[in-house]
């Protein structure tokens, strides 16, 4: 039996082959790129890409290794599309993209969707830009709030764009492709997690901690010095924090913003705890150039400041560009 030593050369033989298949992969998507830019295709193929993934995943045996194939052409294919994207800036194709500016946005009449549950940074972005008492409501998906645009339900929608940690929101880009909606403005406030619980909890009696998968991760340092607390993955943060107003429970606590807490009667026990400074971008869009009837707003957590239409564009397709040469 081989040992250690001699199954790790052969893993990095292994690794050495798909660094160089792709490479090779890549090169071909940049032709592919080409192709498209000169011919006027789509940079995002929906149903070819899930008839992509479901091939691949039938061309392995075990359920783990379908699963595991399937994640992997996920990422293949996102960064196959930011590498399009790039090509599209670089080929001076912003004419084809969707972003169109706009003098005046009517905030006392709009009414406006976000994503998420009632104390999302989506939610706190809107409050932001378009007031406390603006007409609101949310929904569960992007796409779902793509939808109410389209639909005519909402005037406006804020969707995050981009995470100063963890990049640009792909899923974003590829609506925005697909429903031809137009960026009209953005907006930008922090992220800045905190460990919340039940007023009267002192840190000390904390046993488990809920929250988002990524905040959890962007707290590791602060969770890690609390090595005994359990940490339970939820679907966002203003879900941690509802939890733990519906347990009832001193023993529990969440990892989610001030304004979350504050949406749902917790107590601050732990401020600003992620490990870096972390920031998320907000941006608006319009369906039709010409009308101002179904709009969404988009936009990035960071420091509270605005943005003109032509910063917007230019700040948008940066986003790209960072994102494929980091």
């Amino acid at each position: 039996m081989a040992s250690l030593e001699e199954l790790r050369a052969q893993l990095g033989s292994v690794d050495d082959k798909i660094v160089e298949l792709y490479e090779e992969r890549m090169k071909l998507c940049e032709e592919i790129g080409i192709c498209k830019i000169e011919n006027g295709y789509k940079t995002f193929d929906r149903q070819r890409e899930k008839n992509t993934i479901t091939d691949v995943m039938n061309k392995v045996s075990s359920d783990i290794n379908k699963k595991g194939i399937g994640e992997v052409y996920e990422q293949l294919l996102a960064i196959s599309r930011k590498l399009q994207y790039k090509q599209l800036v670089e080929a001076g194709a912003l004419g084809r993209l969707p972003f169109i500016g706009i003098d005046l946005l009517d905030k006392d009449t709009a009414r406006v969707v976000f994503q998420g549950t009632e104390g999302a940074y989506s939610q706190a972005a809107m409050e932001h830009y378009f007031g406390k008492d603006c007409n609101n409501y949310h929904v569960h998906t992007f796409r779902e709030a793509m939808e109410a645009i389209e639909e005519g339900a909402a005037d406006y929608a804020v969707l995050p764009i981009e995470n100063s940690t963890a990049g640009a929101v792909n899923e974003i880009y590829d609506l925005l492709v697909e429903f031809e909606n137009y960026i009209v403005g953005e907006t930008i406030i922090p992220i800045k997690n905190t460990l919340s619980g039940l007023p009267g909890t002192d840190i000390s009696e904390i046993e488990r901690v809920y929250s988002k998968a990524e905040a959890l991760m962007q707290a590791s340092h602060f969770l890690g010095d609390h090595g005994d607390w359990q940490q339970i993955s939820v679907a966002n943060t203003a879900l941690a924090a509802k939890k733990i107003l519906e347990d009832q429970d001193k023993r529990h606590a969440a990892v989610c913003s001030a304004y979350a807490a504050s949406v749902y009667g917790l107590s601050v026990l732990a401020d600003n705890i992620n490990d870096e400074k972390n920031n998320a971008m907000f941006a608006k869009y319009q369906e039709e150039a010409e009308k101002n009837d179904k709009v969404i707003f988009c936009g990035r957590l960071a420091d509270y400041k605005y943005y003109d239409m032509h910063v917007v564009i230019e700040r948008a397709l940066e986003v790209v560009e960072k994102e494929f040469t980091r």
